[in-house]
């Protein structure tokens, strides 16, 4: 089991680091290279690769100055999108091996065109496309794609652990609370989460079992959901009620 570790950076942002147990690492989406520099100084940590999910500069800012400390640095990225440096270009149902672990690449679009999620040893990288109580927002995909996305994310195994790139689960939950309000599970999970939050612990990873439960962008199939957006959807399909729900949500 590989062990891994959270950076934080810029106000809401994680940067995931892949910790193998000879001290060599690797960064999955580095949007800022300080933070990096200092926690592998502070760990005596090697940096071998780094993963990108998408194109963002919050998400690749740090790539050119950690390439410059680290020449020969593997740079494994989505073919679809423009990032600098890149060693290796992925796309869906390729595979990438990390200290003798093997990640398939999944194809997730709709937060960006080309956006991918590493999945493997039970982990999850699925950057901006599945938050804890949330998704992304559609930048350039529709919202088919984006459904289609993340239906592809939540056939997964229920276990499987999600380590989504930005610290957003309270204000999600301000939000899941009101489009689906007698859900316990959510009622639940916000006191834990308040809890956690005080304490200043992240809430991150979460697990696809937690938000099959709580995630309202994962539950367009159910009825409280649809009842929900009954006056905003343009008929009754879960592409569509996945469709006006991210509409509310982005005025929300």
């Amino acid at each position: 089991m590989l062990t891994i570790k959270s950076i934080p950076a810029f106000n809401d942002n994680y940067i995931w680091l892949i910790h193998s147990p000879d001290n060599h690492c690797v960064v999955v989406d580095p949007g800022d290279a300080t933070p990096v520099l200092e926690f592998l100084e502070r760990e005596a940590l090697e940096l071998d690769a780094i993963l990108i999910t998408h194109h963002h500069h919050d998400h690749i800012g740090g790539i050119s100055e950690l390439k410059r400390r680290y020449p020969n640095i593997h740079i494994v990225a989505p073919s679809a999108e423009p990032i600098p440096g890149v060693s290796q270009s992925v796309d869906d149902g390729d595979q990438v091996e990390i200290f003798g672990e093997r990640f398939m690449v999944l194809g997730v679009p709709g937060h960006t065109a080309g956006h991918i999620a590493y999945v493997g040893d039970g982990k999850l990288f699925c950057g901006d496309t599945l938050f804890s109580a949330g998704c992304g927002r559609l930048f350039e995909g529709t919202a088919a794609q984006m459904y289609a996305s993340l239906q592809k994310l939540s056939a997964l195994p229920d276990e499987t652990e999600v380590y989504c790139a930005h610290e957003y689960t309270s204000s999600n939950l301000a939000f899941a609370l009101v489009a689906e309000q007698d859900n316990p599970h959510l009622q639940r999970y916000r006191e834990e989460v308040s809890r956690m939050r005080a304490q200043g612990i992240s809430t991150i990873p979460s697990t696809l079992k937690q938000e099959k439960l709580i995630n309202p962008f994962l539950r367009c199939d159910q009825p409280s959901i649809k009842k929900s957006v009954a006056n905003k959807a343009v008929n009754e399909s879960d592409v569509e009620t996945f469709a006006a729900l991210r509409r509310w949500k982005d005025e929300f």
